[in-house]
């Protein structure tokens, strides 16, 4: 160190108010200082890289381009050291002391100006500098320039409104900054602390980055590397990494774009889906980047909240962030950021369900749920996510899925609409009364078995021009269709008057009895007569309404005057007319159960033991 007068100088007025704003309200965060002075470094080494390749004397030519850090819990210090530009004397004034090239009047006019939308690349303001002034006492910064015949020096300040230079001999390359920390952050100056930070923030800086003698970023950022040169067990040891994960992904898509906007993008699917599992619900997790240096880990906008499963990292070159990296700052840039990634993605899912069928299936059996989810609320991609959705059907084996396209190409000739039917599984819909007359008539029938299908249904209500239509609705026509075989049947006059006689009987309980033309082999089913009400709905709105009154049943019922019971409960009418309406009543309750629609089953029970007394 020579022994030279340190020279004193006073900030530009401009610098002190700059200052002031880094200290008190720029950052939320006081870590975030770690991630600037790294930044810088990293922009320092990379000039010094180009640099090397065009000028001939360059100062200790043959230094290794790396930062290097360390902490001292004793002296409460933090200190970061590159081997890159480093700064002359007259540079040190310039850059750090007054306004001319930091950017920072720029900045500053910026903050008072409203449209400001091109705060551009990261370092642009070189503001970074000052966020050390946060947790400092004080900073020095020891630097000796790359051009071999300038001498070293040191610059020092407490950030209280004057910084100090005098030469400084025997400097290394690039710069040395030593933050003295303030007693109430001297967590600073302990390793396990700037480790988290360094990994958080700065994992995938192109430089080696080494602290206390240990290297950090051992992780390269594979997403801005050529896909064809990277190995699956890298892919996997990155996945890992950004992820928190220990198990293998079910899907990659690694892709690059320029237009109209400079992406880079490194996604992964999980293997499981936790929410599936029973866990909380999942939390936005695609890592925004610019430059490789991590904007927001958990960015809520990034990505619609139906993506919210998918893991990975977005680097994009032409975000506009406010300077403290924390905030983005062009709404309307983002949006398009997201509709860029959301689309490749959807291409992506598409690609894999028409070329690995199987894969796709198995993916679509952990993540499906959140492809309904988007379906139903997200119009912009309504289209593309419903062309992804899959179900079994009626003429699906058991486990086999199709999708709505498919559903259309085996559609007849005369049909208008896509059928779908909600239930908890495949046999209860199977042996249920509402696919009896279209499977008579060779009409496939989506089944539907997760509680959300009857909303995402309802939301997308149409798909290439057909009407996505709930069979066992009241309104379903299939009078027009091909009719089932005929067997022996009540002649018409005495189905006449037995749906009268039916609706004369059970009063209140049903709006209309009347023959049906979609029954097979049951003698009877309730239609809910309510269009805006689906048993399955009910149930939810009578579960949330515990302890209120009960919610009122109207329903449709339809006979199949060709059922044995039909037939018997006829004649019965005429013979033993009490006999006749508890067969009337039980009848009405077997209709009522196979809808979902019977809430006290106990009055049932009863009459039936009186049915059994009389056999």
């Amino acid at each position: 160190m020579s022994t030279s007068t340190p020279q004193t100088f006073e900030f530009q007025a401009e610098i002190k108010q700059l200052l002031d704003i880094v200290i008190h309200s720029l950052y939320t965060e006081k870590e975030i200082f770690v991630r600037e002075l790294v930044s810088n470094a990293s922009d320092a080494l990379e000039k010094m890289r180009h640099l090397k390749l065009t000028e001939k004397d360059v100062f200790e030519e043959n230094k290794e381009l790396e930062i290097n850090i360390t902490t001292d819990e004793n002296a409460k210090t933090f200190t970061i050291q590159d081997s890159g530009l480093g700064m002359t004397r007259s540079e040190l004034v310039e850059n750090l002391g007054t306004i001319a090239h930091s950017g920072s009047k720029a900045f500053l006019k910026s903050l008072g100006d409203s449209g400001q939308k091109n705060a551009n690349l990261i370092g642009q303001f070189g503001v970074g500098f000052y966020a050390a002034f946060m947790v400092a006492k004080s900073v020095k910064v020891y630097t000796h320039s790359w051009r071999s015949s300038e001498p070293g020096h040191v610059w020092t300040s407490d950030g209280a409104g004057s910084y100090s230079i005098e030469p400084a001999e025997d400097q290394s390359r690039g710069v040395k900054i030593v933050v003295e920390l303030k007693d109430d952050c001297s967590d600073f100056s302990k390793e396990w602390k700037v480790e988290e930070i360094l990994k958080r923030y700065s994992a995938f800086v192109s430089f080696p980055i080494t602290l206390n003698g240990k290297r950090i970023n051992t992780v390269q950022a594979l997403w801005l590397r050529s896909k064809n040169e990277i190995k699956d067990e890298e892919y996997l040891e990155f996945y890992k990494f950004q992820a928190h994960a220990h198990d293998e992904p079910r899907l990659r898509l690694h892709f690059s774009a320029d237009a109209p906007l400079a992406i880079n993008a490194l996604l992964f699917v999980p293997k499981e889906n936790t929410e599936r599992l029973g866990f909380s619900r999942l939390e936005p997790s695609v890592a925004l980047y610019c430059r490789k240096v991590l904007i927001d880990a958990k960015p809520k906008d990034l990505l619609p909240e139906w993506l919210r499963f998918v893991r990975g990292v977005v680097d994009s070159e032409d975000l506009p962030l406010n300077i403290s990296r924390e905030t983005m700052q062009d709404r309307a840039l983002i949006e398009k950021l997201n509709k860029v990634i959301t689309k490749r993605f959807l291409k992506f899912l598409d690609d894999e369900a028409r070329n690995r069928t199987d894969a796709y299936n198995e993916f679509y059996g952990q993540f499906g749920h959140f492809l309904k989810e988007g379906a139903a609320l997200d119009y912009t991609h309504k289209d593309a996510l419903v062309k992804l959705l899959r179900f079994e059907s009626s003429l699906t084996e058991k486990g086999k899925l199709t999708s709505l396209a498919d559903y259309v190409t085996r559609m007849q000739p005369e049909q208008k609409e896509i059928f779908f039917l909600l239930g908890p599984n495949r046999e209860a819909l199977e042996n249920g009364p509402y696919l009896e007359g279209l499977k008579a008539r060779n009409l496939e029938v989506i089944f539907c078995y997760e509680a959300v299908d009857e909303y995402v249904m309802s939301n997308v209500s149409e798909f290439d021009g057909k009407k996505l239509t709930a069979a066992d609705r009241a309104d379903v026509k299939l009078a027009d269709l091909p009719k089932p075989p005929q067997e022996d049947s009540l002649p018409e006059e005495q189905t006449a008057t037995l749906t009268t006689w039916l609706k004369e009987t059970l009063g209140e309980r049903v709006a209309e009895v009347k023959l049906s033309d979609r029954l097979v082999g049951s003698p009877a089913l309730a239609l809910n007569a309510d269009k805006f009400t689906s048993p399955h709905m009910r149930r939810m709105m009578k579960a949330m309404n515990k302890g209120g009154s009960e919610m009122p049943v109207h329903v449709n019922l339809e006979i199949n005057p060709r059922h044995p019971v039909i037939k018997r409960l006829a004649a019965t009418r005429e013979s033993d007319p009490a006999k006749a309406k508890l067969v009337a009543e039980q009848v009405l309750d077997n209709a009522l159960i196979s809808a979902g629609l019977l809430d006290d089953p106990t009055a049932m029970v009863t009459r039936l033991y009186k049915l059994l007394e009389s056999v």
